[in-house]
């Protein structure tokens, strides 16, 4: 069945702390010019309390890092996975010339909390906090932020709020009885899901439509660092691989770089893989060859059937 955390994911709501996620604050007056040029959204388009899901690629578009992009009155807040905090920070400093942009690692002055699942709307609500409707908007509770991102694919939100109330807000979570979620509960859910973390499933080594995460791009925005690469993949379709979720029979969870083979034809190569104690086998993550990469595509890994979805 699992732990607390890991069924009231699936099936109520838990709160999960993701304080240690990368924060960075972009301010001045050039920073939506530059934030425009450096990301793989239409940033010119996003008014306060927008939000999105973004890549920062390099000129030879592979992904640098991926974060959600919220949009303040006065400044862009960039949250970001905490192994791309220290990696993104560099990469948009160095671009700053002779823009008016200042960018800050405000990491430690902020919590991040979650709150996802089935019932995360419904808890918010309870606590009086606004609820955002679209995914990725960003309202303001207070001091606080509320936006509309999972971490586990499994819906919710992530209040951001000052490092000195977290706790607080924490104990007010156990108050109202909200399970807390580990991150083995976390990462076993999201896998279920199919949605892919950077630094596991995806990373410099792909491109951007091998992730299959296309809602990070705007195709029509015009120039950024590594469009013209992603839009010639994009009129060529020339992609040999995509990622996949996949289903494995068995408990036993193969590693990552685990390959898939058909026959004697290279299917795959595993990124990603936990067992998951609702579907009783092995939830995994994939690059499979676009061969073999259609839904119901079945495989064998040794004696376990695998079978993409």
């Amino acid at each position: 069945m699992g732990t607390p955390g890991y069924q009231a994911l699936r099936a109520s709501a838990a709160w999960l702390d993701l304080s240690a996620r990368g924060k960075l604050r972009a301010s001045g007056a050039d920073r939506v010019r530059l934030l425009h040029a450096m990301t793989t959204q239409h940033v010119e388009q996003m008014q306060p309390g927008d939000g999105c899901y973004t890549f920062f690629l390099n000129a030879q578009g592979r992904i640098l890092g991926d974060a959600n992009l919220f949009c303040r009155e006065d400044s862009f807040l960039i949250d970001t996975e905490p192994e791309t905090r220290q990696k993104l920070f560099d990469h948009i400093d160095r671009y700053i010339i002779a823009d008016d942009v200042t960018i800050e690692d405000v990491t430690g002055q902020l919590g991040a909390i979650a709150i996802e699942g089935p019932d995360a709307a419904a808890v918010l609500a309870r606590l009086g906090a606004p609820v955002p409707e679209s995914d990725y908007a960003a309202r303001a509770w207070g001091e606080r932020l509320v936006a509309r991102v999972s971490s586990t694919g499994a819906g919710g939100f992530s209040v951001i709020l000052s490092a000195q109330e977290k706790e607080e807000f924490i104990a007010l979570l156990r108050a109202a009885g909200i399970a807390e979620a580990s991150p083995e509960d976390a990462r076993v859910v999201r896998i279920e899901q199919g949605l892919p973390r950077y630094g596991e499933e995806i990373t410099e080594r792909y491109l951007v439509q091998e992730t299959g995460q296309l809602h990070a791009v705007h195709f029509s925005k015009g120039c950024y660092l590594g469009q013209e690469i992603v839009e010639r993949v994009r009129s060529r379709a020339q992609i040999h691989r995509v990622l996949r979720r996949l289903e494995i029979a068995g408990a036993d969870s193969p590693a990552p770089g685990t390959k898939l083979k058909s026959g004697d034809a290279d299917a795959g190569e595993i990124v990603s893989a936990e067992f998951s104690p609702a579907l009783h086998q092995i939830v995994a993550m994939a690059y499979m060859r676009t061969a073999f990469a259609g839904p119901g595509t079945e495989l064998r890994w040794g004696e376990a059937l695998v079978r993409v979805l």
